[in-house]
């Protein structure tokens, strides 16, 4: 049974009644973020159950020591972790002597959280019964202004219910945090200096070994009934980590006092004064004012949606799934700084470090590319660029020579900072992934500057990887990849996973045809990037040598690609025959049982088959998706996306649709099991591709777009918009006919089951 307690709603993630069981998962579901920071939805005032407090700063992370006692050649030095920043959001109450905790009162009523993604704002309210008999109803809104990203902004309201009270508000900066994932309870924040002026506080402190340095702030005011009260702190207390004032009120029975706090970060990064910087962000937020700020808010995200949005007429679940997945994607990642990237769990949790993994290529830069200007999509391809030596340097750890590059399964800053061996070492594909996404940016954005200017170096040092990667079997009389983890990880150090070696084979091939086209018509680029990277045309044919005779697994009795050499040994048990109470069985069974099973974790195969449809038939497909997903759990968050994708393309849109709402309500209907984690934020693109690229079967060929619509029976339409080139289509989809609308001023050819429609700027056309 999964989880439904979160409401249907098509513009709101919302929760009704206090459920202290429910507290961390709705911690996460309820995450706010805005690029540059983000939080989990964690209570503002003190609270003694169980939860899980986040913050986090983007772009700030600890290289944790790795610590085993069988130290392997090229094992990594660290696993990366993004880091806990200091607790801004902290305001402590009391009221009429006890100090105010949701798990200690006597009740709790009417509790709602709503996180209006309209708005980009996070609302809670409730009425509740102190131990001391007092009766308050409270309203709390948070948001983290999308305008200045250094910025969040709280507005805390309590009113009396049954009589006066004294109301005591304690707000706090804390650098005293600590990590939920932390080794040994270490702390990583090193303060530096406390600081306070009338209203205002500030401390800074210091990352150990990386020396990030981040002025955590906070700027308070009180209103009584909506009237400015003018007040300094009756008392300030400090540490050498944390400095806490206290503001005391008294309040009629139903009147209202708003404390109101402005807070955030400035950091390192971005500032070489922190503190100053942190001055400079209060000073424009009191100009602003809060009723602006919030005003400005929802006017920046209603530009987001303006874009972005992807509506669906007669399904709330399915409207409320792909908006929350598109509402947490721009939170995570703007596209503003190309030394930011994406991580699985982006602002909502700790899980995989907070790290870069293939995901972003795979599954997110699509979305970006569509939704965004080009230009974002071009920073996220600009990330690997500029850790190109990081990515030699991290093969030359493992022997490889040549200016060979493997990009890291998981980094902050280009090296390799993931600590299990069979990740770090084996799931090498991650370096396809990355060669992929510059195929796919020019092939959707037309912009081949890229690659003369910085791309074609990156596919040099892949292809030199691949070429060296590849051992020649006698035997086979053909070039194998051995000892590799495909995507499926529920298969480890096994032979020729067929997704590896024709990624690898493909790279070579599209390398080559790179470097003939740059020769070709951009000499002075070739002659800079061959003299770089000291390259011939021997080497190159060594290369050939490899794409050219790359082993395929194959079975004639299946008539399907082995998702490896062994993959037939196994016990080919299929799940709808594996009892229920084995699920999921990454929770239930040991490794050692999930790597002897057939069970297959995400796509592998098909994963080959989505990024490469074109290399095969429509029948193939359907073989292989037979085949393969009777054997899938979809433990994996990036699982249900393709599937989705390809059974839409087979036309069986019940199975598109299941698929559809596993990816887009993953964590809303906490399918996994694990939500209180943080949210899957990565494979949250592919919920979008779920629709755009599955059900609206959009395709970029020969430089036009391409469509195939179809739509599942539970709905009655759905829309989505592209930016394609700089023009903006719009794609209306019903059961009978779709619409287009472009804005602009040129006219645009589309392809709609293979037929060309004209499709004039500002004309809507029905086909």
């Amino acid at each position: 049974m999964n989880q439904d307690y979160i409401k249907p709603d098509n513009w709101s993630i919302i929760e009704e009644g206090f459920d202290a069981e429910r507290v961390k998962s709705s911690e996460s579901l309820f995450s706010i973020g805005n690029g540059a920071m983000g939080q989990r939805a964690n209570f503002e005032e003190n609270y003694s159950g169980e939860t899980f407090q986040g913050s986090y700063i983007a772009g700030i992370y600890y290289p944790d020591k790795t610590k085993v006692g069988w130290w392997k050649n090229g094992y990594p030095e660290y696993f990366a972790k993004v880091l806990n920043a200091p607790n801004w959001i902290g305001i402590e109450i009391q009221i009429n002597g006890e100090n105010f905790d949701l798990a200690k009162c006597k009740s709790v009523s009417n509790f709602k959280r709503e996180l209006n993604m309209k708005e980009g704002v996070y609302y809670r309210s409730f009425e509740a019964v102190l131990q001391n008999g007092v009766e308050i109803s409270a309203k709390i809104t948070r948001f983290l202004s999308l305008d200045n990203d250094e910025l969040g902004v709280i507005n805390y309201e309590i009113k009396p219910l049954n009589g006066e009270a004294n109301i005591v508000f304690k707000p706090y900066v804390d650098a005293g945090v600590h990590n939920e994932d932390a080794n040994w309870e270490e702390k990583f924040w090193e303060p530096l200096e406390v600081k306070h002026s009338e209203n205002e506080a500030f401390v800074t402190a210091r990352t150990f070994k990386t020396h990030f340095t981040a002025t955590t702030f906070m700027q308070n005011a009180i209103l009584l009934n909506g009237n400015s009260v003018k007040q300094n702190p009756t008392e300030v207390q400090k540490t050498a980590d944390k400095i806490q004032f206290s503001y005391e009120v008294k309040v009629e029975k139903s009147e209202t006092v708003s404390f109101q706090k402005l807070g955030g970060y400035t950091v390192s990064l971005n500032h070489e004064n922190t503190q100053s910087a942190a001055q400079n962000v209060i000073a424009e937020g009191l100009k602003i004012g809060y009723v602006n700020l919030l005003e400005n808010q929802k006017q920046a995200w209603s530009k987001i949606w303006e874009m972005s949005d992807i509506t669906i007429d007669g399904d709330v679940k399915a409207q409320q799934g792909i908006r929350f997945n598109i509402f947490q994607l721009n939170q995570t990642y703007l596209g503003k700084d190309s030394r930011l990237n994406i991580g699985p769990k982006g602002f909502t949790g700790e899980k995989y470090g907070g790290s870069t993994y293939w995901d972003t290529e795979a599954y997110c830069i699509p979305f970006y590319m569509a939704t965004k200007d080009q230009q974002v999509a071009r920073n996220l391809l600009t990330y690997r660029y500029n850790q190109l030596d990081k990515a030699i340097e991290n093969a030359g750890k493992l022997g490889f020579t040549n200016g060979a590059a493997l990009y890291p399964m998981v980094t902050m800053n280009g090296e390799e900072c993931h600590n299990e061996w069979e990740i770090t070492f084996e799931e090498i594909h991650r370096n396809g992934a990355i060669a992929f996404a510059i195929f796919n940016y020019f092939r959707f954005t037309g912009d081949y500057s890229y690659i003369p200017e910085k791309g074609l170096e990156v596919l040099i040092a892949i292809a030199r990887f691949w070429h060296q990667r590849a051992t020649f079997s006698t035997k086979k009389d053909q070039f194998v990849i051995l000892g590799v983890t495909g995507p499926n990880e529920y298969e480890n150090n096994v032979n020729n996973n067929f997704y590896t070696n024709y990624l690898a084979k493909w790279c070579i091939d599209y390398t080559l045809e790179q470097i003939e086209k740059v020769e070709k018509e951009y000499a002075s680029d070739y002659s800079r990037i061959i003299s770089k990277v000291n390259l011939d045309s021997a080497e190159m044919a060594q290369w050939k040598k490899v794409a050219d005779n790359m082993y395929l697994p194959f079975s004639e009795e299946h008539g399907v690609y082995l998702q490896q050499d062994g993959f037939l040994d196994k016990k080919l048990v299929k799940v709808h025959d594996l009892d229920r109470s084995q699920r999921p069985i990454n929770q239930k069974w040991s490794w050692d049982r999930i790597l002897r099973s057939p069970y297959i974790k995400q796509a592998d195969v098909l994963q080959g088959f989505y990024f490469f449809e074109d290399h095969f038939s429509k029948e193939q497909l359907e073989k292989h998706f037979d085949f393969y997903e009777p054997f899938t759990v979809h433990e994996s968050s990036l699982s249900p996306c393709v599937h989705s994708i390809q059974a839409a393309g087979l036309g069986r849109m019940e199975q598109a649709y299941t698929f559809y709402l596993r990816t887009s309500r993953l964590d809303l209907d906490d399918y996994n099991k694990e939500v209180e984690e943080g949210c899957h934020i990565t494979s949250m693109a592919g919920t979008w591709m779920s629709i755009v690229e599955g059900f609206g079967g959009m395709r970029v060929k020969d430089d036009a777009l391409h469509f195939e619509p179809r739509i599942p029976e539970q709905w009655k339409g759905y829309s989505f918009k592209i930016n394609f080139r700089n023009q903006i289509l719009q794609v209306s989809v019903e059961a009978n006919e779709t619409k287009f609308n472009l804005e602009g001023t040129k006219e645009l050819t589309v392809f709609v089951n293979g037929k060309a429609v004209l499709v004039e700027p500002n004309t809507l056309v029905t086909v």
